[in-house]
């Protein structure tokens, strides 16, 4: 990513798409607690949203990731993606290695197919 992260920024970069090409434009950054991000890749003429809120729960913190606006064709890959993202940031968190992203992707795909396909 090349650009200022502050809120109303634009970043232009690599995305975790087909092309790995998007803008992405900061919404609102609310450190610690709250991120907001619009995304729109090349072939799109709607922006797709990412949010990501973090609340204090005792000595644990809950984390809600949402997005909206994708291709209902590419949920699968959004789920799974997700997760990936998810479990990077669990392994992170602990001290433990990345998982290989694309070897993961491959696992969770299945899964997610059917769940999407109730969807579309």
């Amino acid at each position: 990513m090349t650009g200022d992260a502050s809120t109303g920024a634009r970043l232009l970069g690599t995305l975790g798409t087909a092309d790995g090409k998007g803008v992405v434009r900061v919404e609102a950054c609310e450190a610690p607690r709250r991120l907001l991000v619009l995304t729109r890749e090349p072939d799109q003429s709607e922006d797709q949203s990412i949010e990501v809120t973090l609340t204090a729960d005792g000595g644990q913190t809950t984390v809600v990731w949402e997005e909206r606006g994708m291709p209902v064709a590419y949920l699968a890959g959004y789920g799974a993606g997700i997760q990936v993202h998810v479990e990077d940031l669990g392994a992170y968190l602990t001290g433990r290695e990345r998982c290989d992203a694309g070897a993961r992707m491959g696992e969770l795909f299945p899964a997610y197919e059917p769940l999407a396909a109730k969807v579309s």
